[in-house]
Formats: C-alpha cells, structure tokens, sequence
C-alpha cells in the first residue's frame, strides 16, 4: 500500500472521530425513526394494560411516532415477556410489566429467560394500591367482618387474581398469612377477566386496582373495605389502610414498568424515560384513577432487583409451591 492511500485512510480515520463521538446523542435523537413496538403481556383492561396505553398514546403525541400496544396475555405474563427478552435491542420493541415480572421467577420451576439479566430497565410509570373489595352478595362490611367470616368459613370464601404470584394473589395470600385464614385463590389470565369475574359474582373477594374499580363502586357491584398500602388514598380519604382496619404492619405496594431487552443501547433508555417522565408530567393526561410514579433507569434497575428478592420471601412466607 502506498503512502498516499496510507496517509488517506488515517485522515478519514481521524475525520469519523467527532462523528462516532456525537453518535450516542445523535441516535437519542434519531429514535424512535419508525413505530415501536409495545408488548403488554396480560390481556386488555387490566391496570398494566390501562395504564400503558395511556402513557404510551402521550408519548407518541409528544414525538410524533407510534407506539403501538400488543397485548399477549398468558402464563402470568410469560409469553410476553419471553417475547421481549428474545427481541433486537434495538429500542423498537418494548414491554410494560407488573411486578408479577419478578414474582414469576419465584412461583415458576422454570422460566424461558433469566428476571434480571434478559431486560433493562427503564423506567417506573404507576403504583399499584390495592383495594380489597367484597361482593355485595357477601355480608362484610369491614376488614374485621371478613376476617371473622373467613375464619368462620375456612376454604369457602374464593378471591380473584389476575394469575400465580400477581399482585391481586400475594396481596391476599399476605392478608391469608396474618390473619390465620384460608381464603381460596381463583386464578384468572389478567387484570380485567378477575375483575369481570367478581363482578359477576363468580367469586365474592379481590384486591383490585382503583382504575379497574372505581366504575364498579360507584355502580354498587362492589363494596370496598380497605386500601392495600401504608397510607389512605387521596381520592379516597374516608377508606382505612389495612392495617388500620385491623391487620397491624400489613402493607403492600407494586408497579408498573417500562422494560426493554438486554443490552439497549444508553441513548435509547435515556430517551424513554424521559418521555415517561414527560408524560406522567402533562397536565392532559388520563391518569386520574392512577398514582403515577417516575423513577430514573438507575433507580427502577434497582427497585427491581429489591422486589425480587421481597417476592421471594413473601412467596415463601405464603406457602406459594412453584408451579
């Protein structure tokens, strides 16, 4: 090789610096450049599924994209997030997930992914408070009647879950546990078919979500006895926390998160989460029978790591046997 065609190939070398320099930030830019995928692992008109598409449709108005949902409900959210994790860590596939993300990896003998090293984190959208709700059919008017009519009533009384080790199921295993009852959990493949179960009467007990029973409140389908986490809900002052209904030191609290495959390039992440933060921020958005909850990547990486272990002990402590 001459040393013309030497000396031209180092000074192109040397031109590409500043642009592989300002790549990073030009990708930020750049993404999303097509519509991205969001893959919502439950079905249609549960919390998870309510609120992404929320936060979502925002952020596409925000950037001029789309982000389209595509809910695959099933196994308690495994498909997926099977999905997910075997995806291009490209930005342009997406997931929104509960903390049943976490609690999988302990109620499951075998998941086809590895919880903690198949995703990145992102970014946190929603809390989940629960709220313990009855059937009006049931004659409970308080946390202490149905603990008193549980006890009563050993392996009668049947609560809906949106699945094995979701919120709605831990949340009552871990009111089963404290109080020495045996409330019988029904499993269902999500959010909204539990809820349009006990609606219908089906079963007689659940810890919902306020978005998916705020309607049915107000209708008089169901009657609420409590709140779920360690303070009252704002918009609903007059309601006890569980543990000041009677259940000292009960509290349980989840989320909702923004998670993309392994290895998503910085800018990408950095990207979204600023949007969701962006988002949650807009003083238009339909997130009024929500708790809306930002973190950074940092944070929600390590709220999630956390949780996996709490999960743990909790599915332990309730006698949870991976299925």
């Amino acid at each position: 090789m001459s040393k013309r065609c030497v000396r031209s190939l180092l000074a192109s070398a040397v031109g590409a610096l500043p642009i592989l320099a300002f790549a990073p930030g030009a990708l930020a830019q750049a993404y999303p450049a097509k519509p991205v995928r969001v893959v919502i692992p439950w079905p249609a008109g549960g919390l998870t599924d309510v609120a992404g598409r929320i936060v979502f449709q925002k952020i596409g108005e925000h950037v001029g994209q789309q982000f389209v949902v595509d809910n695959r409900g099933g196994a308690n959210g495994i498909i997926g997030a099977e999905l997910v994790a075997r995806a291009a860590p490209d930005g342009y596939t997406l997931m929104v997930h509960s903390t049943s993300h976490v609690s999988n990896a302990h109620t499951y003998k075998k998941l086809p992914y590895d919880t903690l090293n198949d995703f990145t984190p992102i970014g946190l959208i929603v809390a989940q408070t629960g709220m313990l709700v009855v059937h009006p059919s049931l004659p409970v008017k308080s946390v202490k009647d149905l603990v008193a009519l549980a006890k009563a009533r050993p392996d009668e009384i049947l609560y809906a879950s949106s699945g094995s080790g979701s919120f709605s199921h831990l949340a009552v295993a871990l009111l089963n546990s404290m109080t020495n009852t045996k409330m019988v959990y029904v499993p269902y493949k999500g959010g909204g078919p539990a809820t349009t179960a006990f609606i219908s009467g089906e079963t007689q007990f659940m810890a919902g979500s306020p978005a998916a029973l705020t309607t049915q409140l107000k209708a008089g389908r169901a009657r609420l006895l409590a709140v779920t986490s360690e303070s009252r809900l704002p918009q609903y002052p007059d309601i006890p926390t569980v543990a000041e209904a009677g259940v000292p030191g009960y509290e349980f609290r989840a989320w909702v998160g923004v998670f993309g495959p392994a290895n998503l390039p910085r800018p990408v992440v950095d990207r979204v989460n600023a949007e969701i933060k962006r988002a949650l921020e807009a003083p238009d958005i339909k997130l009024d029978a929500f708790e809306p909850w930002s973190m950074t990547p940092e944070q929600t990486a390590a709220r999630v790591k956390a949780d996996y272990e709490k999960y743990g002990r909790l599915i332990k402590i309730a006698g949870i046997k991976p299925e």
